[in-house]
């Protein structure tokens, strides 16, 4: 069985004070909690370091970057290369975000570049697909996705991509307000492990985890962490809160 994995992705938000005022109040939720998921934390990368020394004291959460260059080192100007955080002692990533795709021009090459590279360097990719409304409404949503899928895993061997983490979040559902139906979600994720399934067979497919995100809190996960195909949840302006992000965590566990 898969075991249910929440990232928290901060984007752009909290400063030091405001991550040790979070981790406090984390700790302190979680005190005496049996939490049956693994969970974790992707803070900005000028506080990846510092927030993973400030969860010291936890050794069960995950601080994940929320991009990695795949060259190891050069001239890209604010950029963060995997073997940067690697050096830190990161051991995942997300990548192919919807707002790294649509701002900083993360195609599906640039993507598949740091799939595989991620990969390659053992840490585990939180690889993001997902449609734009248009999409959805022209009834071609399916296609998309499975293709954004496909051309992120060009090149990927069997014996790699079982460490991979697919995170299936709908362009119109992020940080609007609007989510997709639990259903929606669940289609849309078993059409994810179909295609793994076509691509690398059945025992893989079976035990990739693919979350979902999208406006997910502690009110709706519930219901979407129900669902067959959907092991987890990417999350947003849920996990900027310590005590709403605990609560999200008790939910699913």
């Amino acid at each position: 069985m898969r075991k249910k994995l929440i990232i928290g992705n901060w984007k752009m938000n909290k400063t030091k004070s405001e991550i040790l005022s979070f981790v406090k109040d984390f700790q302190n939720e979680i005190k005496n909690l049996n939490l049956n998921c693994d969970y974790g934390i992707a803070p900005s990368s000028i506080y990846l370091d510092f927030t993973k020394e400030a969860f010291k004291d936890n050794n069960k959460i995950i601080i994940s970057a929320q991009d990695a260059h795949f060259e190891e080192k050069g001239a890209f100007t604010g950029s963060n290369s995997w073997s940067q955080i690697k050096d830190i002692g990161i051991k995942y990533s997300i990548i192919g975000h919807s707002e790294r795709r649509e701002m900083f021009g993360d195609n599906n090459t640039v993507v598949n570049k740091k799939t595989s590279k991620l990969l390659e360097e053992k840490i585990v990719p939180i690889l993001c697909v997902g449609e734009s409304l248009e999409d959805r409404e022209s009834g071609k949503a399916n296609d998309f996705v499975t293709k954004q899928l496909e051309m992120a895993l060009i090149g990927i061997k069997e014996n790699e991509i079982k460490d991979l983490v697919i995170a299936y979040e709908p362009i119109w559902a992020i940080g609007t307000g609007k989510s997709a139906t639990s259903q929606d979600a669940e289609d849309m994720c078993a059409e994810i492990r179909n295609k793994i399934k076509c691509l690398y067979g059945e025992e893989i497919a079976n035990k990739i985890i693919i979350l979902y995100g999208g406006s997910v809190n502690e009110k709706n996960g519930k219901e979407y962490l129900s669902q067959n195909n959907i092991d987890g949840a990417l999350v947003g302006g849920a996990s900027l809160d310590a005590k709403l992000f605990v609560r999200l965590l008790k939910v699913v566990a």
